[in-house]
């Protein structure tokens, strides 16, 4: 075998590596998230949102409309959650502060990836520690498929053993207008002075 048979060789197997990986990298992945879904077929990007109707924290029914006309900031979690949920509700309360009286024109919500162990009873204390402009949602379970859907979020029971459980989940903080749409997303290590520009995009 030549030099230039072998190397023409080597170079289709290497060619051919990177074709498997391509097809491959196509599946088996979620959407980054925030990002906007794109229908393969018509190459239309799908709108990030829509309607829903969860219990508040508070006790009251809560829909896509309650808070019309104000800016969103939507996170999943859970009260379970050791880390990144309280983590991120305390930052969200922060901004809230930063904002002064701007913060009116926003609602922050805590969509419950676990209705099960998320009573009315248990949000009411857990959200008591942050800003009371954040609504903590526990949607039934029929409720939180179709939210995780429409916003295009991710959630997971995952087994710990004994009979316990915790639950995998999209982290950060999805962007709404005032007019309900998508804006953008706050990463859980986005920089503070970058994730104020964003928020106040919202109520300009």
């Amino acid at each position: 075998m030549n030099v230039t048979t072998f190397r023409w060789i080597i170079w289709s197997m290497v060619a051919v590596c990177l074709a498997v990986l391509v097809v491959l990298g196509g599946f088996g992945r979620s959407a980054p998230f925030g990002s906007e879904a794109q229908d393969a077929t018509s190459g239309a990007t799908a709108k990030i949102g829509g309607p829903f109707s969860m219990t508040a924290h508070t006790g009251e029914t809560v829909t896509e409309k309650t808070y019309a006309g104000k800016g969103w900031l939507v996170f999943m979690g859970f009260t379970n959650c050791p880390d990144i949920c309280p983590r991120t509700l305390a930052e969200m309360s922060s901004w809230f502060d930063a904002l002064g009286p701007e913060a009116d024109k926003l609602r922050g919500f805590l969509v419950s990836v676990d209705p099960e162990r998320d009573t009315i009873e248990n949000l009411k204390l857990y959200m008591s520690s942050f800003d009371p402009r954040i609504v903590a949602l526990r949607p039934e379970p029929s409720e939180l498929a179709g939210f995780a859907k429409a916003f295009k979020v991710y959630y997971e029971k995952v087994d710990t053993g004994g009979g316990d459980y915790t639950m995998d989940h999209t982290a950060g903080v999805l962007l709404f207008d005032r007019d309900g749409d998508f804006s953008g997303t706050i990463d859980m290590h986005e920089d503070r002075d970058v994730a104020l520009q964003k928020i106040r995009r919202l109520v300009e």
